[in-house]
């Protein structure tokens, strides 16, 4: 016997209307409706006589025990109580099911090729406002972020287990086959070519790989940070959602993930401004441009690499528990298509 939407709704009813309870709010009327286009999580609009409100419905699996509703929560709390209000408002949580319930926000996202300079001063200020509050007890108990890193060799390491993972792929189909040739062909020999030259350029200018960003130097990081998680408001204000890799990071890494992510991408004439803007927030900020210059080619691969993750089955299990498409809608053989195109760019360009 199968369980219809329309049941789980039902049963997760009784459940909502305790959280209302919980945050103060009255739960007559309660309408609970799937939206459409979930990567990670359910999300579900809930409309009540009071108002509308947004319950995300976290994914977990055994392979993946990141506790992302507790680092979406924990993260949202710190920035609210502080007086960040270019995120949604949380409400509150339930542990035990999973269950987020935030302030719904309306507006639209911003489409690939719209990204504006003021869009772009947003997201500085986004996160140069989380930041003047890192050493408030709130923020000091958030966790590394979940793919945080601190040093040079970590940054490569973090690559690594991705083209690993890739590499790994069962060829069960014909476009696993042609990915998998793809993979060991292509993009394996160039990562290796991109990590041994940020090797020797470390050792020529003495860097030590293995150094660690020091806590002065580290910033809290929305993580998965970029307008594919950004809605605009009626009035033009960007709203950031999406927190649940959140935490302590290398301010490197924010840079790097912002300017390279696919989905909506930011033209790279601004990766200055932002780290001109970024870098009055840290002591040692010749450093972090020095890390932001050395890594950009090997984050470009990196994010061929996301492409691809879906490949996946865990990544394909999470896509289907929230309900989402694979990569914006695209098909496998797309995603493939737009991972070979873009590796053909970086490879043109590291020459």
């Amino acid at each position: 016997m199968t369980t219809s939407v329309h049941d789980i709704e039902d049963m997760l009813e009784p459940v909502v209307s305790v959280m209302f309870a919980m945050a103060g709010l009255s739960a007559s009327s309660l309408k609970l409706e799937r939206m459409p286009g979930g990567g990670n999580n359910r999300v579900r609009k809930i409309k009540t006589d009071t108002g509308i409100f947004l319950l995300k419905e976290y994914f977990h699996h055994d392979l993946d025990t990141r506790d992302r509703l507790g680092a979406e929560f924990a993260f949202s709390k710190f920035a609210w109580e502080r007086g960040v209000r270019c995120i949604p408002q949380p409400l509150v949580r339930q542990l035990p099911c999973r269950l987020g319930l935030y302030e719904f926000v309306e507006g639209a996202p911003i489409k690939p090729g719209a990204v504006t300079r003021g869009h772009v001063m947003s997201a500085c200020e986004f996160v140069l406002s989380l930041n003047r509050f890192r050493h408030d007890p709130l923020a000091v108990s958030l966790p590394t972020a979940s793919d945080g890193c601190f040093s040079m060799m970590s940054h490569l390491e973090s690559i690594d287990r991705r083209v690993a993972q890739l590499m790994a792929i069962e060829p069960i189909s014909q476009t696993d086959r042609r990915t998998m040739v793809f993979v060991y062909e292509r993009l394996e020999p160039l990562w290796r070519r991109l990590r041994e030259s940020v090797l020797a350029r470390c050792a020529e200018l003495r860097l030590d790989i293995h150094r660690v960003v020091p806590d002065h130097d580290r910033i809290v990081s929305p993580s998965d940070f970029g307008f594919h998680n950004a809605i605009v408001r009626p009035n033009g204000g960007v709203v950031f959602i999406d927190f649940e890799y959140a935490g302590w990071d290398d301010p490197a890494k924010c840079v790097l993930d912002f300017f390279n992510q696919v989905a909506v991408p930011v033209p790279r004439e601004y990766v200055e401004p932002m780290m001109d803007k970024l870098a009055h927030a840290l002591d040692s900020p010749a450093q972090f441009r020095q890390r932001v210059h050395i890594l950009f080619p090997c984050y470009r691969l990196k994010w061929c690499c996301m492409r691809l993750m879906h490949m996946l089955p865990i990544h394909r299990e999470r896509r289907s528990f929230a309900g989402g498409a694979n990569n914006d809608g695209l098909s496998r053989d797309e995603c493939l298509a737009l991972a070979e195109s873009e590796l053909r760019d970086i490879e043109s360009s590291s020459h």
